[in-house]
């Protein structure tokens, strides 16, 4: 095989010649050497890092019009539909500074495969498991570096060079940036990389467990490379139970319910004490609950570009709901703008496009309503806190 330009590996699995093509996912480049792959060098299979939901997502870009956002409320994941927007927004922006479709190397490896009736494997983990795993193994003090992550993403202007994109497929520039990413945050990298390095590894082996003598190509993200690359070195034992144990999603732990019971417990007992001492400060008490949750749900809210009823509702919703830990204010609030303002055919088609700005998340109707979610709970949260800490101060000065 003639030289390849872009980042790769050549390996023999059970008699399978299987190369691994490392990729930017934003690169004309790479897009161009998955295309003269495919084309000249025989493929059979073609495996690529996607998975089911992000493999529709590519290659139906009106999948999200088919949404049913209240249920998307009702069932909880609008913080993960967020998190996903927020996570393909610089992809996106960068796609559209470089002129080339998301996931361009991607979706030419798809359109080839079916132009050539090549066997297609999708090797990835879905990444609504990838996204609860992370939720799960980060402590609860990590979650808003996450989330101020996202937002960050969202709210960067920066240019990126087409060298820049280049030099990210550079091994040692990898492993390098890989390395202090582990060391400073490992929580975050084990399930976002080194456990999808060892579960797309587990889905190559599958395969070549089925079939022989047989040319696979392999397009993944160049930061993947070197871990699936020493994980099929090593060998795998049992696929199975490795696929099973990596797709495996932890139950929440307990502690944050404990924690929202216990506070409820102090604040109802802070009500109690206050009114055993007088009414008046039994009702300032009750006042500065809602002023102060009801008015930090209420900001989230208008500074998300909801509705004037939706800031209205978020401040009568946040001081109940934060007495009811079965229930967010964002769950509410999200509901009263759905009802209000329902998105319509052009707020589906342009999300994607839409979340790569902030005023963006604010005008299309579908983003705002999952800002409004996030940031009318971030505020009926810190609210709960900082309402909590004034009660106690005001009962310490009695």
């Amino acid at each position: 095989m003639e030289e390849i330009s872009q980042p790769h590996a050549v390996l023999n699995v059970n008699y399978n010649e299987v190369i691994l093509l490392g990729t930017a996912h934003v690169s004309k480049s790479s897009a161009k050497t998955v295309a003269d792959l495919i084309n000249h060098h025989g493929f059979d299979v073609v495996a690529i890092e996607l998975c089911a939901a992000r493999y529709k997502s590519l290659t139906q870009p009106n999948l999200m019009s088919e949404m049913d956002l209240f249920e998307v409320i009702k069932s909880k994941k609008a913080s993960m539909v967020a998190a996903s927007l927020a996570l393909g927004a610089y992809q996106q922006r960068l796609s559209e500074q470089f002129d080339i479709r998301p996931g361009e190397e991607m979706m030419t490896a798809i359109e080839l495969s079916q132009q050539q009736a090549l066997q297609l494997e999708l090797i990835d983990r879905d990444i609504g498991i990838t996204l609860k795993r992370i939720y799960s193994n980060i402590p609860w003090w990590r979650k808003m570096t996450v989330v101020s992550g996202l937002v960050a993403s969202v709210l960067t202007n920066e240019k990126v060079s087409e060298e820049q994109i280049e030099k990210l497929k550079s091994g040692d520039m990898l492993d390098s940036t890989f390395s202090q990413f582990a060391d400073s945050a490992y929580d975050l990298y084990l399930p976002l990389i080194s456990e999808r390095d060892a579960y797309m590894a587990a889905k190559i082996v599958a395969l070549c467990e089925n079939i022989t003598n047989k040319k696979i190509l392999v397009v993944i993200g160049a930061g993947h490379l070197a871990g699936i690359k020493d994980q099929l070195c090593k060998g795998i034992d049992d696929t199975n139970q490795c696929l099973e144990e990596l797709m495996y999603v932890p139950k929440s732990k307990p502690v944050g319910k404990i924690v929202s019971w216990f506070i409820l417990l102090l604040v109802l007992s802070g009500f109690a004490l206050g009114f055993s001492q007088s009414t008046t400060l039994g009702w300032n008490l009750v006042l500065d609950w809602v002023l102060i949750n009801g008015g930090l749900s209420a900001m989230g809210a208008a500074l998300a570009g909801g509705h004037i009823f939706t800031v209205l509702t978020a401040f009568v919703a946040a001081p109940l709901t934060s007495l009811n830990p079965t229930i967010g204010a964002g769950m509410v609030t999200a509901a009263m703008e759905l009802y209000l303002r329902k998105p319509t055919v052009k707020d589906f088609e342009n999300v994607r496009k839409d979340t790569t700005s902030l005023s963006g998340w604010r005008k299309n109707r579908v983003a705002r309503l999952l800002l409004i979610f996030l940031l009318s709970t971030l505020g009926s949260v810190a609210g709960t806190y900082i309402a909590g800490f004034q009660i106690f101060e005001a009962l310490s000065q009695t």
